[in-house]
């Protein structure tokens, strides 16, 4: 069965790849696909790039039909990653911040990160919230 995803470099994307693996300053991910996408390009088998260059054999497939599919750009750059969505916007984070910076309740001397996740409840800004919540949104606020 023949490769699905043939590499076939001009001489300036080679040149381009050639210059990114000699350069002191290219991060270990780009310089890995770089050295994949070069070593596709000699003819090089999935499998004996992976042994080559300590990846996985999955590694140099996914490289190589980036490359096929979107160029250079898309096989050597990692893709944006969405993330998890904040668990409070900005209005409810500003009433946090605020009942932080009140006085603690009667009978304590200084806010606990569960008293005030407790409190926010108390007061509707959220239906739960953990203590870790609390502590990350503060500690992200100076």
């Amino acid at each position: 069965m023949g490769k699905k995803y043939i590499i076939n470099l001009s001489d300036e994307e080679r040149g381009e790849l050639s210059e990114l693996t000699n350069k002191g300053k290219t991060g270990a991910r780009k310089l890995k696909r770089a050295q994949i996408l070069l070593l596709a390009d000699e003819g090089k088998t999935d499998r004996e790039i992976a042994e080559n260059i300590h990846v996985g054999v999955s590694t140099a497939e996914r490289t190589r039909r980036r490359f096929v599919e979107g160029g250079s750009e898309n096989a050597l750059n990692e893709r944006r990653r969405p993330g998890k969505k904040p668990l409070l916007n900005g209005r409810q984070e500003a009433i946090l911040i605020a009942e932080a910076c009140s006085d603690p309740p009667e009978g304590r001397s200084k806010w606990t990160m569960q008293l005030l996740a407790d409190r926010i409840v108390e007061l509707g800004v959220v239906g739960s919230i953990s203590d870790d919540t609390v502590l990350r949104t503060l500690k992200k606020t100076t």
